[in-house]
């Protein structure tokens, strides 16, 4: 799935080919996404410029005078620029947005667990109305998680990736936080310290920005705005490295499952 690095990549791939653009058409082939594209998408956008791009958590907003475009990637989605005379779509091309004076905006999903939606001006779509900080933002501290784990005894892995304590720490990203920070991702959220919390917050603000100006993490399904793979997977210490040796200590990596998703961790260097 793409996760913040990947939605920020798009996001900057596609923003210097769409903003300040007008919008001269909105194709949708295929409405049966996670849920329906709106029957009046095109009504609503055709003929409206496009503002400004803003990323929020793993959603990107395609602001207008007349309201916003909400999109996810989902698992497997992409947004790509082609020039103008597109290609023909293909099969999983579901939603082409046609620009003035040349060029589409081409949204395409596989599996169909991404979204198209629109938001009203002024308006807080309720996917956004309950999300914690952004990662990367000046509200987003040890101190915030310290504060918001007390009591908790769930895994600290868990608590990072819940969206409403903060967004868009997915399951990559989690797990290299984690490594860097020398904390066990079983050990309960609560009973970590202050000082460990500000290490773990300024690790996951590296690894994101890390990823981020590396073009995101090479998966199978995800390629930028530009249709190429990011290449921060050659930087990965432990996800997707279980049974392989610690680049820290040497020692063989666990693997273990946690919220149905894979952990992985060294027993030396992570307690």
């Amino acid at each position: 799935m793409p996760e913040l690095p990947e939605v920020e990549t798009t996001r900057r791939g596609v923003a210097p080919y769409t903003e300040g653009r007008i919008v001269r058409a909105v194709v949708v082939r295929e409405a049966r996404l996670r849920w329906p594209v709106p029957a009046d998408i095109g009504q609503r956008l055709a003929g409206q410029r496009i503002q400004g791009i803003e990323r929020r958590a793993k959603y990107l907003l395609f602001h207008s005078a007349r309201g916003s475009l909400l999109v996810h990637l989902g698992m497997s989605g992409s947004l790509r620029v082609l020039p103008g005379g597109a290609p023909q779509p293909g099969r999983h091309d579901h939603v082409d947005i046609v620009l003035e004076g040349g060029g589409v905006l081409r949204f395409n999903d596989p599996r169909r667990f991404g979204c198209i939606l629109w938001v009203e001006p002024g308006e807080t779509h309720p996917l956004l109305s309950r999300l914690g900080p952004e990662p990367l933002s000046e509200d987003f501290t040890g101190a915030l998680l310290m504060r918001r784990s007390r009591g908790r005894r769930g895994p600290v892995k868990s608590f990072i990736m819940d969206g409403q304590v903060v967004v868009g720490v997915g399951n990559i990203y989690a797990n290299e936080a984690l490594y860097l920070s020398g904390i066990r991702p079983d050990r309960a959220a609560g009973r970590i310290s202050a000082h460990r919390y500000d290490t773990l917050a300024e690790n996951i603000k590296q690894v994101l920005t890390s990823a981020i100006e590396q073009g995101g993490t090479t998966l199978r399904d995800f390629v930028g705005g530009d249709g190429k793979p990011g290449y921060f997977a050659q930087q990965l210490y432990v996800y997707g490295r279980a049974g392989q040796p610690c680049k820290g200590c040497g020692g063989l990596l666990r693997e273990q499952r946690l919220g149905q998703r894979s952990s992985v961790y060294c027993v030396t260097c992570q307690r």
